[in-house]
């Protein structure tokens, strides 16, 4: 490509190991050293040649370079278009300023790269030229003979020729690595095409260096269950082994949206003596029983001994992400509050002698499971923050449509093995009652685990998790194309039964081809977790289908809440919430809504519902009266209407209506979704002269009674004990409001006092 300012072509190609040629059609200033200098039409062979470019610009310059933001297309999901920026840009660290320099290439027709944008002023100051050492670009193999170069930064061979499907040869790295080579010191921000290639660097870094390496923990995507992050640990790493002393040392890398993998948290210090370097004829013998990564998906599974025989593989217990502290303070928690709670219940994993996940619930939250367990959500929020513990507790919605706890858990490792554990601990917790819906992340462990804990019981995707995966792999489309964005959300929203959903998603594929989208089509898999007409045909107490419940801690239990401040948070998050309950339930027994109608089934519903729930139904009923009813058909016993507003069609909504047992449904299924009856079905009721709603359309959990509905059927689940623990905690809660109210004179007090002689004697009696 043509610069007039320069009057040269300048044509920008790369050697392997990141050794940039820069080829003019005139002379080079400065006695050889060429001026790197960036411009717009400036033309790449590859997206890496331009990395390469402008990590050494940035290094004459004076500072460092991070991969930013990429975009992919929306016919086949390749890259089109990669920024590279300051290494200082955003805010996510203390050592960032916000530096809006940058690079953004574009993939042109021809296959290759052209700097379509940049912006070269930095906000801060930049180091001297050549100060700042270029951080480290692993490169893609090339079809050309074998050859190595070194690598300037690590000096290890860039070899061009690992194997079918990017698996390195590691009996031949290891051999050349360590036959008299130097090896880099490793460092935050050094980059690798594959957690292999880091895997290789740290064992010749180890082998050079005087300690060995195991493969540790791992951390998995909570989307797809692909590795996101991997650590490589000190041989002495831990306590499992008597030769094993707790070693700190280590190397975590972290996968990044371009597919590579960065060096970012590193702890070189020992706390032992090291050996002197491994001897290179050993280390090719352990190598001859090197593995391969890809190829290994037990790998994560396995840890490397270094035997007689060489170098090995053996299956590696597994580690827990919560620190051996929480553990002391959790534990004598739990033992405080058992001895004040019979019906406190906690259980703790363990695995060949190490404790891992923790699960809990006191009494209370057990009895709040009876009534309102049906409808659950497995809040991990921890997993998208930057926390200091793995907490993740259970929540359920309680008659007034507050949020109610039903247990927590510390999560030792995202695992199926963990998730299904803490599933198994609730299960039990709540009696082995089953319920008809959880809310939980679409992680691959997760949703393997709930089809295994709790067959029948309906999955539904977290509504922030999805929106976030939906920004990444449809963020450019939505943003670019208003038509498609109005098309997919219409598609989503708008659908009211399964052809219509089906019929709308296969016409957006078709037009917008994105038949070969690999989201989308996982997507369409699982439609039934996400797609909220699948999702209104169940149970899940009216959590709203695009967001999810207003977080149960609020800002007294943060992701970053230390160990010594947590029980004390934890117990006071928990009274204030309960105490919101009293409230609520004083409120609903001593108040009454004011009636907007003469219509008995108002009054009906004010006497059993809460406050909270009345005003949800009163708002369906009084809606209801800008409906026009249109009957459809008649079959036996059973009529159809369409209930409209009127003059509007777009809203209209299908009721069938059973004249013999009043049975009544409709098709915008809130009452299977929410518990409570629409407009629509009410409508009709009102049509035909209903006087009372038939019992079933009033749920029980709904009702001012609900906590102690479950213990009228003793036979519907559980143990004699367990319903011991839940009529203690149901009459100490009584018991607390009776003596309040008895207190508040002393002719209260008196008339309590006879009351509760009375009640003594009528149970002294029925001994």
């Amino acid at each position: 490509m043509n610069r007039e300012e320069l009057g040269n072509t300048m044509t920008v190609r790369t050697k392997p190991a990141g050794l940039v040629v820069l080829k003019y059609n005139g002379h080079r200033e400065d006695g050889g050293q060429s001026k790197l200098e960036p411009y717009v039409g400036l033309q790449f062979d590859s997206a890496e040649d331009a990395q390469e470019f402008y990590n050494l610009y940035a290094t004459q310059s004076g500072f460092r370079i991070r991969i930013g933001q990429l975009y992919r297309s929306r016919v086949d999901g390749s890259v089109i278009s990669r920024r590279f920026v300051c290494s200082k840009e955003g805010f996510q660290t203390n050592s960032r300023t916000g530096c809006p320099a940058f690079i953004r290439v574009q993939r042109v027709d021809s296959g290759k790269w052209v700097l379509a944008n940049i912006k070269k002023e930095h906000n801060h100051e930049l180091g001297l030229p050549g100060e700042i050492r270029p951080a480290h670009i692993q490169r893609k193999s090339f079809p050309a003979p074998r050859s190595s170069v070194m690598s300037a930064r690590t000096g290890i061979r860039s070899l061009e020729d690992d194997g079918p499907s990017g698996v390195a040869d590691v009996k031949r790295l290891k051999r050349d690595a360590l036959e008299g080579e130097p090896i880099g010191e490793p460092y935050k921000g050094l980059e690798f095409s594959s957690a292999n290639e880091a895997y290789k660097f740290y064992y010749t870094y180890a082998a050079n260096t005087g300690f060995k390496v195991r493969i540790g923990q791992l951390f998995r995507s909570k989307h797809d269950g692909s590795i996101t992050s991997r650590r490589f640990v000190c041989s002495k790493e831990g306590h499992q082994h008597p030769s094993r002393v707790g070693c700190a040392a280590f190397m975590r890398i972290q996968r990044q949206e371009s597919g590579r993998w960065v060096v970012d948290r590193l702890q070189k210090e020992h706390n032992h003596e090291l050996d002197s370097p491994m001897d290179a004829s050993r280390s090719i013998a352990a190598a001859s029983k090197g593995f391969r990564e890809e190829a290994s998906p037990e790998l994560e599974n396995l840890d490397l001994f270094d035997g007689n025989g060489g170098l090995g593989l053996v299956k590696r217990g597994r580690e827990s992400n919560i620190g051996s502290d929480w553990y002391n303070v959790i534990l004598k928690y739990f033992e405080s509050r058992q001895a004040e709670d019979t019906g406190f219940f906690y259980a703790v994993e363990t695995d060949d002698g190490k404790y891992m996940s923790v699960f809990w619930a006191d009494g209370r939250s057990r009895f709040s499971s009876t009534q309102f367990g049906d409808a659950i959500v497995f809040d991990t929020t921890y997993r998208r923050n930057s926390c200091t513990f793995p907490f993740a507790p259970f929540i359920g919605v309680n008659h007034h449509r507050q949020p109610v706890l039903l247990g927590c858990a510390l999560i030792a490792e995202e695992s199926e093995e963990s998730f299904t554990w803490v599933f198994q601990a609730l299960l039990r917790a709540m009696s082995g009652r089953h319920p008809l819906s959880i809310i939980a992340d679409q992680d691959k462990a997760i949703q393997h685990s709930i089809a295994h804990v709790f067959p029948g019981t309906h999955h539904r995707f977290s509504a922030w998790e999805f929106m976030a995966k939906e920004q990444e792999n449809l963020g450019a489309l939505l943003s670019m194309d208003p038509e498609f964005k109005y098309e997919y959300e219409t598609c989503i929203s708008q659908s009211q039964t399964a052809n219509e959903f089906d019929a709308a998603w296969n016409l957006l594929l078709n037009k917008y081809n994105l038949r070969e989208n690999a989201w989308l089509s996982e997507m369409y898999r699982v439609r039934k977790s996400w797609v909220p007409f699948h999702i209104r045909g169940t149970f899940f107490a009216g959590i709203p289908v695009d967001g999810t419940m207003k977080t149960y801690f609020g800002t007294l239990l943060t992701s970053q809440t230390p160990l010594n401040e947590f029980v004390a948070r934890f117990e006071n998050a928990l009274e204030q919430r309960r105490e919101e309950e009293r409230k609520e339930d004083f409120n609903s027994f001593n108040l009454q809504a004011v009636l907007h109608t003469k219509d008995p089934i108002e009054e009906q519903c004010r006497r059993l519902y809460t406050m909270a729930m009345f005003k949800i139904f009163q708002k369906e009923l009084l809606e209801g009266f800008s409906y026009s009813v249109i009957k459809v058909n008649v079959e036996g016993s059973i009529s159809r209407y369409f209930v409209q507003k009127s003059n509007i069609v777009d809203g209209r909504h299908t009721v069938a209506f059973n004249a013999s047992n009043l049975n009544i449904s409709c098709s915008c299924k809130m009452f299977e979704f929410e518990g409570v009856l629409c407009r629509h079905a009410l409508k009709v009721f009102q049509m035909m002269n209903i006087r009372e709603l038939p019992s079933r359309y009033i749920l029980h959990r709904w009702t001012k009674n609900a906590k102690y509905g479950i213990l009228r059927d003793v036979e519907s689940g559980g143990g004699s004990q367990d319903f011991r623990a839940l009529m203690l905690w149901s009459l100490r809660e009584e018991a607390r409001n009776y003596i309040e109210a008895g207190a508040a004179s002393l002719e209260r007090y008196k008339l309590a006092f006879e009351i509760m002689q009375e009640g003594r004697r009528n149970l002294c009696w029925q001994n």
